[in-house]
């Protein structure tokens, strides 16, 4: 029962999150997160299809690549406030959206453009070749 309760407050105070960070109407983010956002089956459509751009991290807890990975995806995540959002999904605790995706190694990083993904970045690589990759969208 506890979980629960905590999982509702979780998604509500995520809602508002995403509430004040995404332009609505426009596809743009007006006040970005400058960290990237935990996402789950149930949130990930909306996170997704309501920002204009956005990476998503497919990670896991015990994959050694995915922690070398995570500053660089929380620098990024900085830098690229009001420009790119990102998030980050647990493989392990979101079954759903990693199936949906056909996510077989990780770190995967899909890259969305209004709602569509547009591109998949598997395995861990240099910031720079990340940013490359992402510039391009911009």
């Amino acid at each position: 029962m506890q979980d629960d309760e905590l999982e509702k407050i979780k998604q509500r105070k995520l809602a508002e999150l995403m509430k004040k960070t995404s332009g609505v109407g426009s596809g743009s983010v007006t006040h970005a997160p400058s960290e990237p956002v935990t996402l789950t089956d149930e949130n990930f459509d909306d996170f997704v299809s309501s920002n204009k751009l956005v990476v998503v991290d497919f990670w896991a807890e015990w994959c050694m690549p995915c922690r070398m990975l995570a500053p660089v995806i929380e620098e990024l995540a900085k830098e690229y406030a009001g420009k790119i959002v990102f998030g980050k999904l647990n493989v392990d605790e979101n079954p759903m959206t990693t199936a949906k995706f056909g996510i077989m190694g990780i770190p995967t990083l899909i890259v969305f453009k209004n709602g569509q993904p547009v591109d998949r970045i598997i395995g861990a690589m240099p910031k720079r070749q990340i940013e490359a990759r992402l510039n391009s969208y911009l």
